[in-house]
């Protein structure tokens, strides 16, 4: 499959709007609408929106089941977790996806509201946090958290990037309260007030910093991965449905495990396919959900990540955005160890593939591995006007970056990429005689 450029920055700064459809699983007896709320543009949630949708193994799955009754999945698109919850708890939508933030935040409210949620399977998953970044302008002089002292801050409030901004301001030393002014603020409206300077920095989740940065439009100050703490997001249920409905949902678990195995099986095809559905460019794409990409795939849900949700509780309890939330009681992953059989206890093993330097040229349905930055560097410059994408994995995170827009240090021979200028300025203080260079200098050194 070719990939189709498309104006990506314009259509990413219009509002996104939830699509039409009819209530949740009910219908008239015989028909079954199943509605789905997901996130087209947060590409870590794709095996279960928009790569899912697009390969239709849910409605395949559910032609499986032969029960009698017909049924029609309604997909509606949102641009964060927090309506998703509002639908669930109307009991308007009956599997949802969403970061882990706002899954506790699904949990709280489902319970409150007397319409219980349940945490079913994962999507995608970075296990030192590096699928939440915090960007400055281009040309910002703003170069570690210390700098963000009385400045004003983009992030969603309540979401996993938000966690992500609290966690790495209070590590500094900074309030995260009293320190900075914090702008409340859907993804894009946040990456157009950084873009048009009402905004000093933004803190997002995958994959707004990824694609800021590849549009020219940002630069990133903090890896998430910094906080070496798992993010993920997964699928969470509404527990009536899930009572009333057990087969459609292992459906829908199974559908997911399947575009789970495709995306790792043709990374390439698949960030084609979530690029030509979402107008993300294909290379934002990849750099999340690549074969080396900083996010991992896979439905088992981990007790590293069920911990993490518990480590979140008290950073949404201070904000008084929630109060104790039972996350032993939220998590049930009955149905997708039953959707996955045997096979579940592989996945739930799995770990994530090794770092690695990846090229993606022109024309390419696969990407080639180097087995160095220096070595991609060389392969770069041997091939410049061939090259798509390059990505290169962080000297200390191993958080997966552009080439073009990681801060190189050259330490005697060795060539080392870092996402954010502090962690390499830290590098070179314990290192002595390395030293920041530009990545034409790089270039260079490595030709």
């Amino acid at each position: 499959m070719k990939f189709k450029p498309v104006a990506a920055s314009a259509l990413l700064l219009l509002p996104l709007t939830a699509c039409g459809g009819n209530a949740a699983a009910g219908g008239d007896g015989s028909t079954v609408t199943v509605t789905v709320g997901y996130q087209s543009k947060t590409i870590n949630t794709v095996t279960a929106g928009t790569l899912l949708r697009s390969l239709g193994y849910f409605e395949k799955d559910l032609n499986a089941l032969h029960d009698g009754h017909t049924y029609k999945v309604d997909w509606q698109d949102y641009a964060t977790g927090a309506p998703i919850t509002a639908q669930m708890t109307a009991g308007k939508i009956d599997i949802g996806s969403m970061g882990d933030f706002p899954l506790l935040i699904n949990a709280a409210r489902g319970k409150q509201l007397g319409r219980p949620t349940h945490l079913v399977s994962v999507t995608g998953y970075n296990l030192r946090g590096g699928l939440n970044t915090i960007v400055t302008a281009p040309d910002s002089q703003l170069g570690s958290l210390a700098d963000l002292k009385g400045k004003k801050v983009s992030t969603s409030i309540g979401s996993a990037a938000d966690g992500t901004l609290i966690r790495a301001l209070q590590r500094a030393g900074i309030d995260p309260d009293k320190d900075i002014q914090k702008l409340n603020q859907q993804p894009a409206v946040g990456a157009s007030a950084l873009s048009g300077g009402s905004a000093d920095a933004l803190s997002q989740f995958v994959a707004w910093p990824g694609l800021l940065a590849y549009q020219g439009k940002a630069k990133a100050l903090y890896d998430g991965a910094q906080l070496n703490l798992p993010t993920f997001h997964g699928v969470t249920a509404r527990e009536d449905f899930a009572k009333e409905r057990p087969a459609v949902l292992e459906a829908f678990l199974k559908a997911q495990a399947e575009a789970t195995d495709y995306l790792n099986a043709h990374p390439v095809p698949a960030a084609e396919k979530v690029a030509e559905a979402t107008g993300l460019p294909a290379e934002v794409v990849y750099l999340y959900n690549g074969a080396h990409g900083i996010s991992t795939f896979a439905p088992a849900i981990k007790p590293q990540l069920v911990s993490a949700l518990k480590r979140d509780v008290s950073i949404l309890r201070s904000a008084k955005l929630t109060g104790d939330v039972d996350v032993d009681a939220f998590v049930d992953d009955r149905y997708v160890r039953k959707a996955l059989g045997p096979a579940y206890a592989e996945r739930l093993a799995a770990t994530p593939a090794p770092v690695a330097s990846e090229v993606w040229s022109q024309g390419a349905e696969q990407t080639r591995t180097l087995k160095s930055p220096a070595a991609l560097l060389s392969y770069v410059g041997r091939h410049k006007d061939a090259i798509r994408a390059a990505y290169v994995p962080d000297a200390t995170t191993g958080t997966l970056w552009f080439a073009d827009k990681a801060v190189w240090v050259a330490d005697g021979a060795r060539l080392l990429p870092f996402v954010a200028p502090a962690t390499a300025k830290a590098y070179v203080a314990e290192h002595g005689g390395a030293r920041v260079i530009t990545y034409a200098d790089a270039l260079r050194r490595a030709s």
